[in-house]
């Protein structure tokens, strides 16, 4: 190691600034291998989190989003998860949580992003406890045995993976695999953050032939018209009342009956209830903003099941669903100019990069490390 300690952003209290600490960087055990990260990825979530809006134990390094290369290799790490050999200095990302392999949700259910026993990076590992760098807002990161690496081709660069963040393969997981859009169809999004972009980006490769995206501020809402992400886009903020919000909506859609697809990525509780009233008969919705308790919400179950309504969930992502998402980012950056969605911070600059986040003046704050 050319050093002995890194500096990471810590969360000591709910609704108090960061600091900026140093660990000392542990050597890697059998298993495990340290990286030193070059970018770390500022999520909705992580506001939430800083809120309290999740139960998480503190102190904990924050970001669950990181880009970075490999440092040292522990004994008998050879490869990535995908096969391919790995050595000190390649590009490397992972997935922020490690399954146990072991629960029932593991095993008999097969959805590893359900796992009752998961660690999560940035979230549920502290930073008082081995190995201290645990996040991704930090120099350096250990990786523990069980994390699944991925080596980065040469056609996806450290950018395009940060540029999407966790919201890439959130949005791999929920609006291909569990709610599969199909060529044709009409699409509501709400929200226009990462996770919404990322539901409408993949909307997009799914072949719909309309995506509508309802969310705001209007500078977000500008900076996706601009990359052709959306083909209608319509601003909360500027249109405040909910029933001209929903005659706006439908008369995008065929016969003003409804979109075929709602995809529910505001995070806001009150946009469930909402967005059954844009999905037509017969329609799907998928509830996917709604990753960190931010309270229940009134609904009308009658219209769930007078439009017999599907109603979905997806929770987060697996490391299936993270390759999924890296195999696409090459069509996805051909198509849509990710750097465009990003803002650089330094590392000591981590409490404005979340005060823009949460205010919307930034689409993806990015800390950087060196």
């Amino acid at each position: 190691m050319a050093e002995s300690v890194a500096r990471g952003a810590v969360l000591h209290a709910f609704n108090e600034p960061l600091t900026i600490e140093e660990a000392p960087i542990p050597v890697p055990e059998p298993g495990a291998l340290v990286a030193r990260i070059d970018l770390g990825g500022v999520c909705g979530t992580d506001i939430h989190l800083s809120h309290g809006n999740l139960t998480i134990p503190l102190p904990v390094v924050l970001g669950h989003e990181a880009v970075g290369r490999v440092d040292t290799l522990g004994a008998g790490v050879e490869t990535d998860f995908t096969g391919q050999p790995l050595r000190p200095g390649d590009t490397i990302a992972w997935t922020s949580s490690i399954p146990c392999g072991r629960c029932h949700w593991c095993v008999v259910e097969g959805e590893r992003t359900l796992c009752e026993n998961r660690r999560v990076y940035g979230i549920n590992q502290r930073f008082d406890a081995f190995p201290r760098l645990s996040g991704g807002w930090a120099e350096a990161i250990y990786l523990q045995p069980g994390s699944a690496v991925f080596k980065l081709p040469p056609a996806v660069s450290p950018e395009m993976v940060i540029a999407l963040g966790c919201a890439g393969p959130t949005a791999f997981h929920g609006v291909v695999d569990v709610t599969g859009v199909k060529p044709g169809e009409t699409v509501v999004v709400q929200g226009s953050g990462p996770v919404g972009l990322a539901a409408a980006i993949y909307a997009h490769l799914g072949g719909a032939a309309r995506v509508i995206v309802v969310g705001g501020p209007a500078n977000r809402l500008a900076l996706a018209e601009e990359l052709g992400i959306g083909d209608v886009h319509v601003d909360i903020f500027s249109m405040t009342d909910a029933d001209e919000r929903l005659r706006a909506v439908l008369a995008e859609t065929p016969g003003r009956r409804g979109a075929d697809v709602v995809l529910e990525c505001a995070g806001v509780p009150e946009a469930v209830a909402e967005g059954i009233g844009f999905a037509r008969r017969n329609g799907r919705m998928l509830v996917l903003g709604q990753y960190t308790d931010r309270g229940p919400t009134p609904i009308n179950p009658h219209l769930i099941t007078r439009k017999q309504l599907t109603l979905l969930g997806s929770w987060a992502f697996a490391e299936r669903h993270y390759l999924g998402h890296l195999q696409n980012l090459p069509a996805i950056a051909a198509r849509f100019d990710l750097g465009r969605l990003v803002t650089y911070y330094p590392l000591a600059e981590a409490n404005t990069a979340m005060t823009d986040m949460a205010a919307g003046r930034t689409m993806k704050p990015v800390l950087t490390m060196t």
